[in-house]
């Protein structure tokens, strides 16, 4: 594989390329799901091919093909030029990818278990299980329960010397429960919403997931809030779960640090930022409490990686420090026109996608606290659970979010059941108001699998480590 790439690397730099890089992908997935008992999807995919990008007068060109042989090699490298040249003609200013990167090495990551290796029927079975756990709760009316497997294989190279590979191994499962009563339709999910949860792990993570064993208390879950009274509408104290962290992390600071969208030059999908350039290393982001990381190294996270598409090794970043913002996520182009080092966040969802600047593992570090605790502090307020819907504006500022289930919190205790919660805040203000975090033992990291950006559009994994946490004075139960 190497071979072909460095070939490709010399023809283009003696084709006048002031920079290039090339990779070769190689993905295998296998994807299963039981709806209702009966075995809906059960597929197993196999794709590979390569993308060449170069540099050109300080423009870029890029492409790809399926097709492996030294003579598609040519040709792609060939067009690659063609293409930067044209886009040297567009006026701009020329890219600087500032210093030199010449990693050298391989990566795998680390499972106890191969998830390709395990019986197919073992498979099934878990399904199954759960399936017939759901089963259980009188009034499920769908049931659904899915296990996701992939493994893909990077192959680098770039000008500068960087030679790289790496096999990249995801887990993923879930199950959804949903019941339907008069007028009324709830769904519960577990681990996560959206489907599953999802590692860079292997069949261990299924283990530790244990499906069938939650599938009952989920599927009730679903039954009870058919008949919960609706959340109230006000302004009190919220305690938000891990998973629900998780992804107020990824929409309100994962997004707004991506340097790319603070420059316009990603903005239609998804918008731009309001965590503008001067506001590095002087804005207020959050409370003291507020402490964010992102990095590549931290296991199982679904941005853990040896290096990413421009060959920069895994690394970790400060990003919010006591509620000071501090870091953003960038590319070697981006870093360099603030006058820093990229910290490794280009990745391409294949082989036929540009690298863009995506979120590795953006995490919430643990507090102190332990969730009993947190509760019996809390005098007045919600507990929600388990993300259902969000909404949040083009920079990333006002932001509406609901979740699957509430329960009211009455001097310390958790009490009546809610449904449909919603919550709504200003990123700043919000994570401002966040006085507690609670510890080790209630942290994990959650899986993003569904991250859209870009045109065309990729779908990147992301991670988020997070653990519950307690927000004062939070607008809830808007527009229900």
């Amino acid at each position: 594989m190497h071979d072909l790439l460095e070939r490709a690397i010399e023809q283009a730099t003696h084709r006048g390329a002031g920079y290039a890089d090339a990779r070769i992908v190689e993905n295998q997935s296998e994807s299963l799901l039981m709806r209702d008992g009966i075995m809906e999807v059960l597929d197993s995919a196999e794709d590979y091919g390569f993308g060449i990008r170069v540099l050109v007068d300080g423009s870029w060109g890029f492409a790809s093909s399926h097709d492996l042989r030294p003579a598609e090699f040519e040709r792609v490298t060939e067009q690659a030029i063609r293409i930067a040249k044209a886009s040297a003609l567009v006026p701009g200013g020329k890219v600087d990818l500032g210093s030199a990167v010449a990693s050298r090495g391989s990566y795998v990551t680390p499972v106890r278990i191969d998830p390709f290796e395990v019986p197919l029927d073992q498979k099934i079975a878990v399904l199954a299980a759960a399936d017939a756990g759901l089963s259980r709760a009188a009034g499920v009316r769908v049931r659904e329960v899915n296990l996701v497997f992939i493994r893909e294989k990077r192959w680098f190279a770039n000008s500068d010397g960087a030679r790289t590979e790496q096999t990249i191994i995801e887990t993923g499962g879930g199950m959804v429960a949903t019941a339907v009563g008069e007028g009324e339709v709830q769904t519960r999910s577990y681990p996560t919403s959206f489907g599953r949860q999802q590692l860079t792990a292997g069949w261990e993570a299924v283990e530790g997931w244990d499906l069938p064993g939650n599938a009952e208390r989920i599927g009730n879950e679903a039954v009870a809030l058919l008949s919960a009274e609706r959340c109230p509408s006000g302004t009190t104290d919220l305690i938000l779960s891990g998973d629900q962290v998780a992804l107020q992390i990824h929409e309100s600071c994962g997004h707004p640090i991506e340097l790319d969208r603070v420059f316009g030059t990603e903005a239609a999908y998804a918008g731009t930022s309001f965590l503008t350039t001067e506001k590095l290393g002087t804005f207020r982001y959050g409370s003291e409490q507020v402490n964010i990381t992102a990095d590549s190294v931290r296991p199982s996270g679904l941005g853990t990686f040896g290096w990413d598409d421009e060959g920069v090794p895994a690394q970790s970043t400060p990003i919010v420090r006591n509620g000071l913002f501090i870091g953003y996520l960038m590319s070697r182009e981006t870093a360099t026109r603030i006058g820093l080092q990229t910290n490794g966040c280009m990745r391409a969802s294949g082989w036929n996608r540009i690298p863009l600047i995506r979120m590795t593992n953006v995490s919430l570090e643990p507090g102190e606290w332990s969730l009993p605790d947190l509760i019996a502090d809390t005098e007045d307020g919600i507990y929600m659970e388990t993300n259902r819907s969000w909404s949040i504006d083009d920079r990333r500022y006002n932001f509406q979010f609901g979740t699957e289930v509430g329960y009211q919190i009455k001097d310390g205790k958790l009490g009546r059941l809610y449904r449909n919660p919603t919550y709504t805040g200003i990123t700043p203000e919000f994570w401002n108001s966040c006085d507690a975090v609670c510890g080790l033992s209630d942290w994990r990291m959650w899986g993003t699998p569904n991250c859209g950006k870009g045109q065309p559009s990729q779908i990147a994994h992301t991670g988020h480590g997070a653990a519950p946490a307690r927000f004062r004075r939070v607008r809830v139960g808007i527009h229900q």
